[in-house]
């Protein structure tokens, strides 16, 4: 046991609730908004800039893998800020967290591309979607933190959905502002996808944007004051010399349970958002697709093999980027609205009951990838907000059942685990599998769905073992 932070001498100073609401929201906002950015060109701009292959499948593969480092880099993160986060208090953590992110997010936007420096560019992109990856592991938790260890008695749920709300108003913020730069610079060619334009500077605008937002962050984080709850820790002298230890050896089965219960908000979380868009803008028609491929080669002075792309060639929907984006950003509002909605629910029900009947919800959802996605725009619109308005619902309350699965002293460093463990198991696998499968039934769906489904299974029987903790003492 040390005393590693150091002791009040009197009563810590309350934070105001606009205060608390705020810090815990913008931090998130900034880091999904980072994440999405460059989940959108994941998609969109880095399998030609940075994973040029002989077939696209390689290329968004490759993408697609480096998307899916970073959450390898996240329980990493969790480790280290967690680390910090239970020594030394949740404040100063949380700061260091938000500027790794903003600074790796920035260097991507100035990144040379393998035009110029060959896979050296890739490896640099990998290096700093590493970083982000590590600075995710500590944000969400200290946001979280700070939400439930300042909440009103009774309210923590309903406090703790306003660091998740940043996943939402993120995606929003990210694809609008990709939006904005596409219609800025049109393909006149074929309208509604990236013109040569935004491959050559257009992308790089959001991720450089992103020093903005960091900077507003930064300044409404500095103005915290630490969590009279953690002070409270300092004052009994609990403050664990090695967090990770203890909570490995006294918390262990509240880290499994933890790390399953977020796994099918993970993988739904990035089907939703991640595969949707590569499936709704992937061509339908392989004649169409094939044009549009050899046009773009001759543009960019490539050979193009025909044969070996109608070999590889699978479909999707067919819509234009700017099409299905919008379509996602009206889905991602039923995403904000049940986050929200989501909170009082599980302050009045229970964190438990509120996830068991959702992630029941989330198990027949997969069952309708195929007559949903293949209904037509009305269907597939109705899919997505069917989609996000569960992930809302299951998203929400986590802010608040995640940190009370452990004491005070570990709660850092264990809900920064079990979340970011299993972003590995959910999040980094999700978009590779749903990819796998979506090639191997030929382009049909409805595989992923039922990948999804299987995952809904493993969180309902972690919650069905877990134990209800909305009348837990967060103090102690």
């Amino acid at each position: 046991m040390s005393r590693t932070a150091p002791v009040s001498s009197g009563t810590t100073p309350a934070n105001p609730r606009s205060r608390v609401i705020l810090a815990s929201l913008v931090g998130t906002t900034i880091e999904f908004y980072d994440f999405y950015v460059y989940a959108t060109a994941a998609v969109l701009v880095f399998p030609r800039l940075f994973f040029p292959a002989a077939d696209e499948t390689t290329s968004l593969l490759a993408s697609f893998a480096t998307f899916g480092a970073a959450m390898i880099a996240r329980p990493i993160g969790a480790v280290v800020f967690g680390h910090y986060g239970d020594k030394f208090g949740r404040k100063a953590t949380l700061v260091a967290s938000l500027l790794t992110m903003g600074i790796a997010t920035f260097l991507i936007g100035v990144l040379p591309t393998y035009e110029n420096i060959g896979w050296f560019a890739a490896l640099l992109l990998l290096v700093l979607r590493l970083a982000q990856g590590f600075a995710l592991g500590g944000e969400w938790s200290g946001a979280a933190l700070v939400a439930t260890e300042n909440a009103p008695k009774g309210k923590r749920a309903w406090y703790g959905t306003f660091p998740q709300l940043g996943a939402p108003l993120g995606f929003i913020i990210a694809n609008g502002i990709f939006l904005i730069i596409n219609a800025a610079l049109p393909n006149a060619d074929a309208p509604g996808s990236p013109s040569q334009a935004f491959d050559d500077w257009g992308w790089r605008i959001p991720f450089l944007f992103s020093a903005v937002m960091v900077i507003i962050g930064l300044w409404v984080r500095l103005r915290l004051v630490e969590s009279a709850t953690f002070q409270k820790t300092v004052d009994r002298g609990t403050v664990r010399k090695l967090p990770l230890g203890t909570v490995l050896k006294s918390n262990w089965r509240e880290l499994i349970l933890g790390t399953f219960i977020m796994l099918a908000t993970y993988v739904l979380f990035y089907l939703m958002t991640n595969f949707t868009l590569t499936y709704g803008t992937k061509a339908s028609d392989v004649d169409v697709a094939t044009a549009n491929a050899q046009a773009a080669a001759e543009a960019a002075g490539n050979p193009f093999n025909e044969e070996a792309f109608r070999a590889a060639f699978y479909p999707g929907l067919g819509y234009t980027y700017t099409d299905f984006v919008l379509m996602l950003i009206f889905g991602v509002v039923f995403f904000g609205i049940f986050t929200l909605v989501s909170g009082p629910l599980a302050d009045r029900f229970g964190r438990r009951k509120t996830l068991i009947v959702v992630t029941l919800l989330i198990i027949v959802f997969g069952f309708l990838f195929v007559p949903m996605l293949g209904g037509g725009t009305p269907a597939v619109i109705l899919f997505l907000v069917l989609g996000f308005a569960l992930m809302g619902s299951t998203f929400g309350p986590m802010g608040a059942l995640l940190p009370e699965l452990f004491p005070t002293n570990v709660r850092y460093t264990g809900s920064a685990i079990s979340y970011n463990v299993s972003s590995i198991l959910g999040a980094a696998l999700a978009p590779i599998v749903a990819l796998w499968l979506w090639s191997s039934a030929d382009g049909s769906p409805f595989w992923v769905g039922v990948y999804l489904s299987a995952m809904g299974v493993l969180t309902l029987i972690a919650l069905i073992l877990s134990k209800e903790t909305k009348d837990i003492d967060i103090d102690r």
